[in-house]
């Protein structure tokens, strides 16, 4: 074995909605970054998330560790933009009533 360091890409990417996900999957940053936190192991990710290799889940928790005030920001904008949505969408359908009127709709 060459003792020549080798170089290799963090296997996320940023989708046209400004979203990271992870190699090639619809599974999110957030989604490893979160189930890791909880304690989860590597091992335990990649066989909650069968799309995501074992050692891109390994990449992106090696990331998350080396760049975790990133992440974190990152984390934090995406909580504000999840919050801001969820408030959009209590004001244009109001949560109050909802039994009252899906009951009506059924008569």
């Amino acid at each position: 074995m060459s003792s020549a360091e080798t170089t290799e890409r963090v296997p996320i990417h940023t989708d046209a909605d400004g979203v990271v996900r992870v190699a090639s999957t619809r599974v999110t940053l957030d989604t490893i970054v979160a189930a890791f936190d909880a304690g989860a192991t590597a091992e335990e990710i990649a066989q909650q998330y069968p799309s995501v290799a074992l050692a891109d889940v390994y990449s992106v928790i090696t990331y998350y560790l080396r760049h975790q005030s990133d992440v974190c920001a990152y984390l934090q904008k995406r909580q504000q933009q999840a919050a801001t949505v969820r408030q959009e969408n209590e004001r244009r359908f109001p949560p109050s009533g909802v039994r009252e009127r899906l009951l009506a709709r059924r008569r």
